[in-house]
């Protein structure tokens, strides 16, 4: 009987022993509930999920003590398969604050989904859990409440539609980034930059110096210990650098190469980093393409992103650089205008009060040269205007994308 007994307890540990083991072995998706939108789950880094990446190509500084790596092209990430024809579906993701102005969502991208949230109101029915970090809070808190609900592509933007960060072949309008943007580009690539023009970002722009502030980038101060905090399996990078400002794209797949529960852990290091909301937004505005592409500087060439992913083609670097020009020149006079027309009204109102026949000629000449400024100014709107329709115009045509952008291409490919 004492045998039997001893068999039966034994039996009973070795069970209890297996569902231990089996529950051990279910993914944090899988023991999760659905949490609605603005909830807020805690959770620990699960060491399961991160990976040392090897072989990344980024230099140590000298007290690290991983060893330096040697620089190589990443392939942590696989590119996409985008397919000719599709219609993506697509969400964009735009934080705000009560007091922004985003009527213009409504009117410029009516067809498309939208998912809004307001950093500081609580009672909205989309609101992250706390009004910390900026953008970066609700960047996570729709990847972490909507990650099994995903579209094709999620475009994340800021709420307003005119800003000096948005480009400028699109009139700095936020509607039309959005409505340009080629979703074949997304899929293949997984991660977009919105932004284009390098200035400021790139080629080199945060670096792990650790020491006092650098052109006024306080966060280059705790970059490394934030590295460390985020990245804790990943070599401390020698800079970080890509377009600003937190505007991109991504595919459904690239968010999902990433599990749930890392997207938790980003978030609850939002909430509890003792650092300013300024200084640790700016940390994530330069590790985005990190976390979803393991470069850390990501700096395409202007015109390829143009080209590739809004449908400008100019015909390669030096044409696009060309219409650059253009366009300062543009400018330049554009504010020599002004500077005349201010002078030439200052001289109207002397040559009125005194009625002297040197400020009549003073007028006469300012006159003289607005016309001529604004003559010139006319011509190069022309020729801009020309230049950019004939991009579009090329942009509209895959194979010729292709072969700007160096990618390989086969008659029937529709992206």
């Amino acid at each position: 009987m004492h045998t039997k007994r001893i068999v039966q307890f034994v039996s009973v540990a070795i069970a209890l022993s297996v569902l231990g083991l089996f529950h051990g072995l279910i993914t944090p998706n899988e023991r999760r509930e659905e949490l609605p939108a603005g909830s807020f789950e805690e959770t620990m880094v699960d060491t399961l999920t991160f990976t040392r990446p090897t072989n990344l190509g980024y230099a140590h500084s000298s007290d690290d003590e991983q060893p330096a790596v040697q620089r190589s092209t990443p392939t942590t990430f696989l590119p996409g398969s985008p397919v000719p024809g599709s219609n993506y579906s697509r969400v964009v993701v735009i934080p705000r604050m009560e007091e922004d102005d985003v009527a213009w969502i409504s009117t410029e991208i009516p067809m498309l989904n939208v998912s809004i949230f307001v950093a500081n109101n609580p009672s909205a029915a989309l609101h992250p859990p706390k009004n910390k970090g900026h953008e970066v809070m609700i960047y996570l808190s729709y990847l972490v409440d909507y990650y099994d609900q995903l579209p094709d592509i999620v475009l994340f933007m800021h709420a307003h539609r005119w800003t000096h960060h948005n480009n400028l072949l699109l009139g700095f309008d936020a509607s039309q980034m959005i409505n340009s943007l080629n979703g074949a580009h997304v899929m293949r690539e997984g991660y977009v930059n919105m932004r284009c023009h390098w200035s400021p970002g790139c080629p080199e722009w945060l670096r792990p110096t650790g020491m006092q502030d650098t052109l006024g980038k306080q966060e280059e101060t705790v970059l490394k210990r934030c590295w460390h905090e985020l990245f804790p399996f990943d070599p401390v990078p020698s800079f970080l650098a890509q377009p600003c400002c937190a505007q991109f794209a991504l595919s459904r797949d690239r968010i999902r190469s990433i599990p749930r529960s890392r997207y938790i852990f980003y978030r609850d290091w939002i909430l509890k980093t003792p650092l300013s909301d300024y200084v640790s937004g700016r940390i994530w505005e330069y590790s985005w393409q990190y976390l979803f592409t393991k470069d850390s500087a990501r700096c395409p060439p202007e015109h390829v992103c143009y080209c590739d992913g809004f449908g400008f083609c100019f015909g390669g670097k030096s044409a696009y650089q060309q219409y650059l020009d253009l366009v300062n020149k543009r400018n330049k006079l554009r504010e020599d205008s002004q500077t005349q027309n201010r002078g030439h009204h200052a001289n109207e109102a002397s040559n009125l009060l005194g009625d002297n026949d040197t400020n009549l000629s003073i007028v006469m000449i300012n006159t003289e040269r607005r016309l001529h400024l604004e003559a010139q100014i006319a011509k190069l709107d022309a020729e801009i205007a020309t230049r950019r329709q004939a991009a579009q115009t090329r942009g509209a045509e895959p194979r010729l994308r292709a072969k700007e952008c160096h990618r390989p291409w086969e008659e029937g490919d529709g992206f």
